[in-house]
């Protein structure tokens, strides 16, 4: 009798399958960075611990980081489904039990940890994610004991081989809009024998306790990280409000130059040191600051404000080439429009059903990866059918990027009557200067 195929062994179909799922995951965001990979152990096996704020495209972008086949976890309530269970297994996804489910259901979750263990004798990085659940919020939530469990009892199994657990920390430009930008950083590792052999005087329970506060801290290292309580909006608003005026004091003040989303993320973690020491030194200060930011945040929303319009100053001449852009470009979005209008039909109707909006990047990434190539095979096969080969060719070309183009340029529409929104909110922009001036007068 054959032995059964573990879910961790090598898949020729999945390995080829992988080229194309990242590549349409490159293309789902106009700016993907990994920082610190380096860090990432090579003489042991790995437990990836990150942050889940972005439902599917949280596992994707930690499968991008390299091409290695990686196993994953996911809520044991979406295996139910006998069929959906199989598609989840040969894309290495194992069910875990949540303590929402009752406990006598996981107490199942031994089973789990037993083929985790497997994994990872294996050498094959095993990725759980540590929150149990998703927020789309640059916050955290408490951290759960599966993943204690199945370091400990791997690195009881596997006294001969480092384990490691590693943060990564995940920080989206936008949860809900696709084509944003994510930031995915990988922290220091915790390397579970050496941290066990040094707290060797507690207990396992202890040890566990002490490794979960270890975690926490290290992955809001590598996070873009607002506490979840009543001034978050607050934070989050000056944040946005003042990260190009400190973006240049970085600059002014460091060796390097950073750019784009490093530089962002780096002024955005002075930003909230800034308020802390302010709430320290100038409670008053920090007092009006924060009620600056909660004002501005209303104010924006009720005018449905982007803020990216906000935190994103385009030079004039970038606008002027946007707008120009956009009128050499209306013939192909015209046509492009109407021939994506299936995949954006579905997509709007999807999200109508979706009781939680950070699903939405997920199904457009499903809509495209799944729906486009079919419906570029029926577009080619009428195109050489109505046309000469010399005109099908590259009509079929040129609308191999329709989907990306189409959606640029609504995003572009959608940026530009922010801008003019904005603009026109005199109150607003007051605000706004009223939070840089604070921060600059207080620094």
């Amino acid at each position: 009798m054959a032995q059964q195929r573990k879910i961790q062994d090598y898949d020729p179909v999945y390995s080829f399958l992988r080229y194309y799922v990242d590549f349409v995951l490159k293309l789902s965001y106009r700016t993907i960075n990994y920082v610190g990979r380096d860090n990432i152990p090579t003489d042991g096996a790995i437990i990836y611990a990150p942050n889940h704020t972005n439902a599917l495209m949280d596992a994707l972008v930690i499968l991008a980081m390299d091409r290695k086949a990686k196993v994953f976890v996911a809520r044991a309530d979406i295996f139910k489904n006998p069929t959906f269970a199989k598609i989840l297994r040969f894309l290495k996804i194992m069910p875990i039990m949540r303590m929402r489910d009752g406990i006598d259901e996981v107490r199942k979750n031994n089973e789990t940890i037993e083929k985790a263990v497997d994994v990872l004798r294996d050498r094959v990085p095993f990725c759980i994610f540590p929150e149990g659940t998703h927020q789309a919020k640059y916050s955290s939530l408490p951290l759960s004991k599966g993943i204690f469990r199945i370091a400990f009892q791997a690195e009881e199994l596997m006294p001969d081989m480092p384990l490691y657990i590693v943060p990564v920390g995940l920080r989206y430009g936008n949860f809900f809009r696709f084509r944003s930008t994510v930031r995915i950083e990988v922290g220091e590792p915790i390397n579970v024998g050496a941290f066990r052999k040094e707290h060797s005087d507690l207990g396992e329970a202890e040890q566990m306790a002490l490794m979960r506060t270890m975690l926490d801290e290290r992955m809001k290292q590598t996070m873009f990280f607002i506490p979840n309580d009543e001034e978050y909006d607050a934070k989050y608003e000056i944040c946005a409000a003042v990260v190009k005026n400190q973006v240049r004091h970085l600059e002014r003040n460091a060796n390097g130059r950073r750019r784009g989303l490093e530089a962002h993320f780096a002024a955005n973690k002075m930003t909230l040191n800034e308020i802390n020491r302010l709430k320290e030194e100038t409670p008053a200060v920090a007092e009006h600051l924060i009620a600056l930011g909660n004002e501005a945040s209303t104010m924006r929303h009720k005018e449905r404000i982007s803020l990216s319009s906000v935190s994103i100053k385009y030079p004039l001449l970038s606008r002027a080439l946007m707008t120009l852009f956009m009128v050499v470009a209306l013939p192909y979005n015209l046509v492009a429009s109407v021939l994506t209008l299936p995949i954006s039909a579905l997509a709007e109707f999807l999200f109508t059903k979706l009781k939680d909006p950070a699903f939405r990047n997920s199904v457009r990434y499903l809509l495209n990866l799944v729906l486009w190539p079919l419906l570029m095979i029926i577009y080619s096969v009428i195109a050489y059918i109505v046309l000469p080969w010399q005109w099908a060719l590259p009509i079929t070309i040129a609308l191999l990027p329709a989907p990306i183009i189409v959606h640029e340029a609504w995003r572009l529409v959608r940026l530009m009557r922010s801008d003019i929104h904005l603009l026109l909110n005199k109150p607003l922009r007051a605000k706004y200067r009223e939070i840089r001036h604070t921060i600059e007068q207080n620094r």
